[in-house]
């Protein structure tokens, strides 16, 4: 996501980095660049009016162009402008109510309401330590309650049944009731959808939340819609007193535009981000967090809240252990480390979160598809292959390339980078560790010391 918007804003904000001084001129000139990359990116046209007045204001202030790093204080700006925008920081579900607290979702059809209910479920199952139910007020959709019941039993998570001859309005009436007679403490409640607006579609949304009178209503948005997204956002503000709302298909969208419009016209924050089609691809939105990726400077500390929740930590213990007793390194590790990474969205997403790594060019960057073959020629291997590659002769390498789908050259240069790695491996036991590392590959890089 918002891969488009920050290159675009990086070209730009670089070259304005590189004057000395900031002028009334250069300062345009670049601000016109960042208003085309932001129509590009489908931010609607009131949002980035707003938006280059606020930039244009603060940037003309005479302590930023005459700074020191007059460059550097206005990238400053937008950051924060940016933030300011996608609504200055997460705001958490509100589950402090009574229970069981019930929590609305409400979207066009085609956003992503029924699977996002799950995803929704299992965060708060899991973060929260929460018993959770949910249930489907969706009549209309062809087995809808029927695809909840089943995301419902994959997650763990309790499946209120619903009929589709009652109204919906009934339907979650009952829900509530059900709920706190099994001592529920969420209730989830997925709403019809359709594929317009419509005042039919509108009158029954208020009615199941005059029935149930939800503590939390989110408003679903396909964060691909565009400019769609400004109207359908308009729309369901206006018809409920919507809490906040949920980008999803975010790991499809290159542009971001729907995140830098949905809270502006809406008045409400964004609360998840749906990042990819698993159960646990929902994640808190952290404004100050996406501002900094737009603009290339990383998000570090969504990285580490990964690893920590996303890696076997038993695993990266064990094989830390074997490393320092002197046991070699083996395919079989390898393997395990390439697991870890997809289950952290893949190295591609991890990458996207380092400052720095998203301005490399293309040719330098580093997507999944070269891991996603190395790990198939390694599931291709023996038991005995992974552990001792050594015994891996001609007919051999051609077995494992006929049995993972690539060519005895791609097997071949797989082994010459695995025994690079077991070298790295055995400098890191030895005696100063990272350092032996650093040195071997001519250093450090620039600015960061080692011991």
């Amino acid at each position: 996501m918002f891969d488009t918007l920050a290159d675009k804003l990086s070209r730009v904000l670089k070259d304005l980095r590189g004057h000395g001084r900031l002028s009334e001129d250069n300062i345009s000139v670049g601000l016109r660049e960042v208003r085309m990359a932001l129509l590009e990116a489908d931010v609607a046209l009131p949002v980035v009016r707003d938006f280059i007045q606020q930039v244009r204001d603060r940037s003309l202030d005479k302590a930023v162009r005459h700074s020191l790093t007059p460059g550097q204080a206005l990238i400053k700006i937008v950051n924060e402008e940016l933030v300011a925008l996608m609504g200055a920081a997460n705001q958490p579900l509100n589950l402090k109510a009574q229970s069981p607290v019930v929590i609305l979702l409400a979207g066009l059809q085609g956003a992503g309401k029924t699977t996002t209910v799950a995803k929704l479920g299992r965060w708060i199952q899991q973060k929260e330590n929460k018993k959770v139910a949910v249930v489907s007020c969706d009549v209309y959709r062809a087995a809808a309650i029927k695809q909840l019941q089943t995301l419902a039993l994959e997650n763990g998570l309790v499946f209120i049944d619903s009929n589709a001859t009652e109204k919906p309005e009934t339907i979650a009436a009952n829900a509530v009731a059900s709920a706190r007679r099994q001592l529920i403490d969420v209730l989830i409640v997925d709403s019809a959808g359709r594929l317009h607006i419509d005042d039919e579609m509108m009158q029954e949304i208020q009615a199941v939340y005059s029935a149930i009178s939800p503590v939390e209503t989110l408003f679903v948005i396909d964060s691909m819609m565009g400019q769609d997204a400004v109207n359908a956002a308009a729309a369901f503000n206006q018809a409920l007193p919507l809490t906040g709302s949920i980008l999803t298909k975010t790991d499809g969208d290159a542009r971001g535009g729907a995140a830098l419009t949905v809270k502006y016209i809406t008045g409400k924050p964004i609360k998840f981000m749906g990042t990819g089609e698993k159960s646990d691809a929902l994640s808190a939105f952290h404004p100050e967090r996406i501002a900094s990726r737009i603009l290339g400077m990383g998000d570090v500390l969504s990285l580490i809240e990964e690893v920590e929740e996303k890696t076997d930590q038993r695993q990266a213990l064990k094989l830390a252990k074997r490393l320092k007793t002197g046991k070699g390194f083996t395919l079989e590790d390898f393997r395990e480390q390439l697991k870890q990474m997809n289950n952290m969205g893949g190295v591609a997403n991890m990458l996207d979160k380092i400052p720095g790594i998203p301005q490399l060019p293309a040719t330098a960057q580093i997507n999944d598809k070269a891991f996603i073959k190395l790990g198939a020629i390694i599931d291709s291997m023996t038991r005995k292959e992974r552990r001792d590659p050594t015994v891996i002769n001609g007919s051999r390498k051609k077995r494992i390339a006929t049995g993972s789908g690539t060519q005895i050259q791609d097997i071949n240069k797989l082994l010459k980078q695995f025994r690079q790695m077991q070298k790295m491996m055995k400098k890191m036991k030895g005696k100063g560790g990272m350092a032996n590392i650093m040195r071997s590959l001519g250093g450090p890089p620039p600015g960061i010391p080692f011991k």
